[in-house]
């Protein structure tokens, strides 16, 4: 018996799945399981790699926000659907002042709850609602850990003191927390330092991304930034042959697509990731999204206009019928062996270059800097 299989042992009960009351709510005809709620396109911060952050104190946007009463619908038709777990996030959602409702009201439907945010502009009365009504946790983005990093990041001054504060008030009363960093130009010198800072802190979650999603507002100026930002694809695989964790989930999955049951991957339809399959995206304007990625004009839908039942039901199944006629996508991305290491997917296409199905060169070659890290496994076109 191994170290583990003695800790089992000694300290889980064995008990059937289908006895848990979780298993038995999602078990009842129930498709909806999960969605984000955008409640904010605005942020404290400035980070040079961001896909959605607007000023926080641009009025036009926050007149666009939905308002808390339409909030709570949307909330109430999700939970009518069968819906048991929502992610908060944004812009940064702590600048709602309305904040508080829109959790309470969350946890009063019986939703699991978590949060993302900066962690900037956590207070005492955060930590006093969140004693109480526990998150399911908090996931804290982590820019660097030095003053001068992370503000090279945020362009903030002031907002590294303001991270280190929120971040020590969740930490000293328990609130759990999970980290997460971008890889990027401004700080992979300080990454190794990044991934132990966060792991010291908890034993429970950390997770770095490389890829910088472009955004979704278009704006071009901005978008030129995002890629100056860019790590090169050498650069990914070695910050991630680095991170034991990673690469081993890499090395196990390299022949894996993302989702099995989508493998019939050398045909014409769009979608064959799990976007829309038991998760949706709300805007912090309204819209209805398969994903959070997800911007297109025909992937969209005004819940301002139409009920969430209809989005998910009649909707959903139009998105992801979705096909191409791109013989060079077809020909390209649908048919590489090694898609399952690509960024690519319709929503990054379009983010990219404004079509759903167009192949983006830098996606390219990370897959094939990632294959060629991999011993060529799958290493195809």
């Amino acid at each position: 018996m191994t170290h583990n299989d003695n800790m089992k042992s000694n300290f889980l009960k064995s008990q059937p799945l289908p006895e848990f009351l979780l298993w038995e709510k999602m078990k009842k005809n129930r498709s909806v399981v999960s969605f984000d709620l955008e409640i904010t396109a605005r942020c404290n911060n400035n980070c040079r790699h961001c896909y959605i952050n607007l000023p926080a104190r641009n009025a036009q946007t926050k007149s666009k926000e939905l308002k808390l009463s339409q909030i709570k619908d949307i909330v109430d038709q999700a939970v009518d659907l069968g819906a048991l777990w929502c992610l908060i996030t944004g812009g940064e959602p702590f600048l709602r002042k309305d904040f508080f409702e829109i959790y309470l009201y969350l946890k009063k439907k019986g939703l699991l709850v978590s949060v993302f945010t900066n962690a900037a502009l956590i207070t005492q009365e955060h930590i006093d609602i969140f004693k109480k009504y526990p998150p399911r946790d908090i996931e804290v983005t982590v820019y660097g850990v030095t003053e001068e990093t992370y503000e090279r990041v945020t362009r903030v001054v002031g907002s590294y003191e303001a991270f280190i504060k929120g971040l020590a008030l969740l930490l000293k009363n328990g609130i759990k927390v999970r980290f997460k960093a971008m890889a990027l130009r401004s700080n992979v010198q300080e990454l190794p330092r990044i991934a132990k800072f966060c792991r010291e802190k908890t034993k429970d979650y950390f997770r770095f991304d490389p890829f910088l999603h472009l955004r979704f507002d278009r704006d071009s100026k901005r978008n030129k930034e995002i890629k100056s930002q860019r790590l090169s694809p050498e650069e990914i695989v070695r910050i991630e042959k680095a991170d034991t964790q990673r690469y081993g989930a890499l090395e196990k999955g390299c022949n894996q697509l993302i989702v099995p049951e989508f493998e019939h991957y050398q045909c014409d339809h769009l979608f064959h990731c799990g976007t829309g399959n038991g998760s949706f995206t709300i805007s912090y304007d309204g819209y209805f999204r398969l994903c959070s990625s997800l911007w297109h004009g025909n992937c969209i839908y005004d819940l301002k206009k139409g009920k969430l039942e209809e989005a998910w039901k009649d909707f959903v199944p139009k998105v992801r019928a979705m096909r191409s006629k791109n013989q060079e996508f077809l020909k390209k991305c649908r048919r590489c062996p090694i898609i399952n290491l690509c960024l690519w997917c319709p929503a990054h296409s379009h983010l990219e270059t404004g079509e759903l199905d167009t192949p983006v060169d830098y996606f390219c070659e990370v897959a094939h800097a990632r294959a060629k890290a991999l011993g060529n496994k799958g290493e195809g076109q």
